[in-house]
């Protein structure tokens, strides 16, 4: 069976259109499913500006539908995980909007930190920053508390299924689980995408505790010069905390 999005019996007048070539400048013709076109005025190759790839992070024939792309969007299939874990963090916590508020707002700062610091994955940092509390609901019905070593260990069980269930690598759903699982307590040597979502989870705790009362700038300084793993994370907090 060919994906509808595929078939061009459900396309509509626009899955046909012109796209300006960013080398010359001339009109080059695309269909929606073409991924590369050739500019026929200056041989200029470039990619679907409008081709939408995001069914490739979830749908289970994705490496069938789409093993010919370019290596460059195959490259972004990963980080297109990203959306699709927002989505089930959100479904998890059901009404919980405090922690898919906390969620969401590191995911912001994470992404933000990973991207000055031009290392690490992404997609794992992204993955790692939605689940990072995932664990809490266990932890507050099997402990009754929501103490951080009992996120921890209730976590990374719950990060896994979630992940598997949306066909993420081995690789890259046991990196999450391991952040996952000590998310509050890094280890003497901890990788870029750890330092980022520790940063990034730091600066939105911070917010969190003092959010009824405005917190010293002094003592902020200190925390920030202190507590920080990453120069991004540190340039973050304080345009978050200080501002």
């Amino acid at each position: 069976m060919k994906c509808p999005g595929q078939n061009t019996r459900y396309w509509k007048p626009q899955a046909i259109f012109e796209a300006q070539c960013p080398k010359c400048g001339r009109k080059v013709e695309f269909f929606k499913d073409d991924t590369i076109r050739k500019c026929k005025n200056c041989g200029h190759r470039f990619l679907n500006p409008v081709m939408d790839f995001g069914c490739a992070s979830y749908c289970q024939f994705a490496e069938q539908c789409l093993g010919n792309l370019p290596p460059e969007l195959l490259a972004q299939k990963e980080d297109l995980l990203k959306n699709r874990v927002a989505i089930e963090m959100k479904r998890y916590f059901k009404t919980d909007f405090k922690r898919i508020g906390h969620a969401t707002r590191v995911a912001r700062y994470a992404e933000r930190i990973g991207k000055a610091e031009r290392k690490g994955n992404m997609a794992v940092i992204l993955s790692a920053a939605y689940l990072h509390d995932i664990g809490i609901h266990e932890a507050e019905r099997k402990h009754n508390s929501t103490v951080p070593k009992y996120q921890e260990q209730e976590g990374p069980s719950i990060a896994r299924s979630i992940l598997e269930k949306l066909g993420a690598k081995k690789e890259l759903i046991d990196e999450v689980c391991d952040i996952v699982g000590h998310h509050h307590h890094p280890r003497p040597e901890e990788t870029a995408n750890f330092k980022a979502l520790y940063d990034a989870d730091l600066i939105a705790n911070i917010e969190d505790n003092h959010k009824d009362k405005r917190i010293d700038a002094d003592q902020i300084e200190k925390i920030i010069k202190k507590s920080f793993l990453t120069e991004s994370g540190r340039i973050e907090a304080k345009k978050v905390l200080l501002k």
